[in-house]
């Protein structure tokens, strides 16, 4: 018997190839559609890659047809909030006009169960304090934000197909034993950034943004989330919808926030090394302080992280080190 077939779209990203190894394990194909505009082709490790866009109504509907997936991932968006307020025209394009119409060719296919790679970005601004919560208000303050909330809301509204969005906080770490981590060009994300001016694969050291946020040491708090955890969300996710669950949206975070101080001395601590860094200005739209509520992925979906910061740095460390990385990064075949 033929195993089931899953349809990733980014499935050569950082997450998606993340998820990818999570469904093989799990007995899953998984069937990856990527454009390679920004995934990596050595990161399809677990099943096929068809090259394509996924605004590509016919293309999606042959590749249902072929490999009959049981079930949707959407992951290719872009994701850089800097860059979305600079361009916010393609990001309408590429994040809501483009996934809707692959949920419609989903919907006309028959794969009636997506799972929604969102982002803690809907929430904006909190406008008050403690750990965001899923009935939080929904204001995003940068086009990125914007369109994940757009196409959330389109996708709840098609006839006939569930979801889970699935509202990430600050994902992180790497899965080094399969060859698989971030790896961003540019990359603007404080973990891989840290390492890389530690490791000396940068020219600038790192700029912390903002040191009199009202903290415990005037930096920002964020809830970082390993990307094992995150992937394991998938499954739980994919799982509820397989079983005949509802529409749902859900946050991914650990419930715990750290400080970017705490987050280099972390790094400081594993490494036995200092990261150089600058202090800077705050950045526009920075809160102090974003953390997960995480309960309703508990009840919901019987998922709470297993991994803290410490296995983050010590997997991104350990990523950023590799041969592997520093091919992908050159520009080379890695295998």
């Amino acid at each position: 018997m033929a195993l089931p077939s899953i349809l990733v779209t980014g499935g050569a990203g950082y997450i998606g190839s993340a998820v990818c190894h999570a469904l093989q394990q799990r007995g899953y194909v998984p069937v990856t559609l990527d454009d390679l505009r920004h995934g990596h082709p050595s990161a399809v490790k677990f099943g096929p890659l068809i090259e394509g866009d996924v605004g590509d109504t016919a293309l999606v509907q042959k590749i249902c047809a072929e490999h009959k997936p049981v079930a949707a991932l959407h992951f290719a968006a872009l994701i850089e909030v800097a860059e979305s307020v600079r361009e916010p025209a393609r990001y309408i394009d590429n994040n809501v006009h483009k996934a809707q119409r692959l949920f419609q060719a989903l919907q006309s296919s028959g794969v009636t169960k997506v799972v929604f790679s969102s982002t803690a970005a809907v929430y904006g601004m909190p406008g008050r304090a403690g750990a965001i919560a899923e009935d939080w208000p929904l204001q995003p303050i940068n086009p990125y934000g914007q369109t994940k909330l757009d196409a959330e809301n389109f996708l709840r509204g098609l006839l006939g197909v569930t979801s889970v969005a699935l509202r990430y906080f600050n994902a992180a770490g790497a899965l080094p034993e399969v060859g698989l981590g971030e790896a961003h060009r540019p990359e603007t994300h404080l973990v891989p950034n840290a390492l890389l001016s530690l490791l000396n694969l940068k020219a600038e050291p790192l700029t912390v943004f903002g040191t009199d946020y009202p903290t415990p040491d005037g930096t920002a708090v964020r809830d970082y989330i390993h990307i094992a955890d995150l992937a394991e969300a998938h499954l739980r996710a994919l799982g509820y919808l397989l079983q005949g669950g509802k529409t749902e949206a859900v946050n991914l975070g650990t419930g715990t926030g750290a400080s970017i101080k705490t987050v280099l001395d972390s790094i400081q601590n594993i490494t036995g090394k200092a990261v150089p860094f600058v202090y800077g200005p705050r950045r526009l739209g920075d809160p102090p302080f974003l953390v997960a509520d995480n309960k309703r992925a508990l009840s919901i979906l019987g998922w709470q992280p297993r991994l803290g910061l410490t296995d983050i740095v010590t997997s991104a460390y350990e990523w950023h080190s590799s041969a592997i990385y520093r091919a992908l990064m050159d520009g080379e075949a890695a295998g």
